[in-house]
């Protein structure tokens, strides 16, 4: 009796684990590509459009003075975006690559 209640747990995780499978994780496809073809924390913007060239999107920067967080400034490469705090990188992130890959969902404007 004991171990047909310890079969269902068990049952249940391998069929989970066989649909979570099936879909493409941002983070995972992140995790296997070299993290260094992205903009390193600290470089300027002047030393990212010297390494990677003109963004195909600047996006102006929101928040600031009256705010109660600092201004950020995004680049939006094809392959990832960069974030700026005045103009020094605080964060690079990849985008995703297809609407299959599971990720976070861009900002509503």
């Amino acid at each position: 009796m004991k171990h047909r209640f310890a079969a269902v747990p068990l049952f249940a995780l391998l069929a989970f684990a066989g649909v979570a499978s099936a879909d493409t994780l941002l983070v995972e496809r992140v995790q296997e590509e070299n993290q260094a073809t992205l903009p390193a924390r600290g470089q300027t913007m002047a030393q990212v459009e010297a390494s990677y060239g003109a963004p195909a999107q600047k996006l102006e920067a929101e928040g600031g003075q009256k705010r109660q967080w600092p201004a950020i400034t995004r680049w939006v490469y094809p392959s990832f975006t960069v974030y700026f705090e005045k103009n020094k990188v605080i964060d690079a992130v990849a985008n995703k690559a297809s609407a299959e890959e599971v990720g976070p969902k861009p900002p509503i404007r």
